[in-house]
């Protein structure tokens, strides 16, 4: 007769606070299936431990056995995240923007290479190394042996020579 009477207990339970447990479970976890697994996973707790509790305070502690769940399954490492497909393509880099961008970007890579080129060693390939690679000049100095100074002084001639080269293409140009 025992079982009985606390089968009809856990059945007066469930329609009693299943409402409160779903908005419970749902404020901690905003969604709807997750807070509907942890209703049910409250009331299955419920029901094992039903004969060990005080039935005074039944709230009290159908409330905390969902606080504790929900608890757990927000702390829990098998939950994992999975991202939207709109979250995924937010998170991807923007390798360049446009097509326009990424052309008008590779002519200017371009034009700093033929520019490089035109200078004379030793600053033709400090120049590239530096300008269009986008080597330090301790990198250079380390790599190629030379002291640092002499590196640094060689890359500072270079970018007034490629400024000059530059004066000159625009000055011819608007003749």
């Amino acid at each position: 007769m025992e079982a009985i009477n606390e089968e009809a207990y856990f059945q007066y339970l469930l329609a009693t606070y299943e409402r409160l447990v779903y908005s419970i479970a749902f404020k901690a976890v905003g969604n709807q299936f997750d807070a509907e697994d942890l209703t049910q996973d409250t009331f299955l707790a419920a029901y094992k431990n039903l004969s060990t509790f005080d039935r005074t305070y039944e709230k009290a502690w159908i409330c905390k056995i969902a606080s504790n769940k929900c608890l757990d399954f927000l702390k829990s490492a098998k939950r994992r995240i999975q991202p939207t497909e709109e979250e995924v393509f937010l998170q991807l880099e923007d390798h360049g923007g446009t097509p326009e961008q990424q052309y008008l970007e590779q002519e200017a890579w371009e034009r700093t290479l033929r520019l490089c080129r035109r200078l004379k060693e030793p600053y033709q390939t400090v120049a590239i190394r530096h300008f269009y690679e986008g080597q330090t000049v301790t990198e250079i100095a380390a790599d190629s042996g030379k002291n640092y100074k002499t590196v640094q002084t060689q890359v500072y001639r270079a970018k007034g020579m490629l400024k000059k080269i530059i004066k000159e293409e625009q000055a011819g140009c608007r003749i």
